[in-house]
């Protein structure tokens, strides 16, 4: 379970600072597909919250695992917006 959460971190924090950086639709669809080609095998490739719910409503998930994943998810979310911001307050992205 680990190693899945750790993906889902992982994932869930380049999805999102990229949404962040580049807002652009192709950016984006790049790094989604990337996080699920290279993690999905692992954890399933959800790196959203609603995907997790979804896949727990359908009984593709166990509650531990839908726990799991969202606080991980959330967190990851939160690391990406605060690595977001300290780049963007020290002028490291050029913005």
């Amino acid at each position: 379970m680990n190693n899945k959460l750790l993906v889902e971190f992982i994932g869930t924090f380049v999805f999102l600072f990229v949404i962040m950086f580049f807002g652009k639709p192709l950016h984006i669809a790049v790094a989604l597909f990337l996080v699920i080609y290279f993690g999905g095998s692992i954890s399933g490739g959800h790196f959203n919250p609603a995907v997790t719910v979804m896949k727990y409503a359908n009984n593709d998930v166990t509650s531990m695992e839908a726990g799991g994943y969202v606080v991980v998810q959330v967190l990851a979310g939160l690391a990406a917006l605060g690595a977001y911001r300290f780049l963007a307050e020290n002028r490291m992205l050029g913005l």
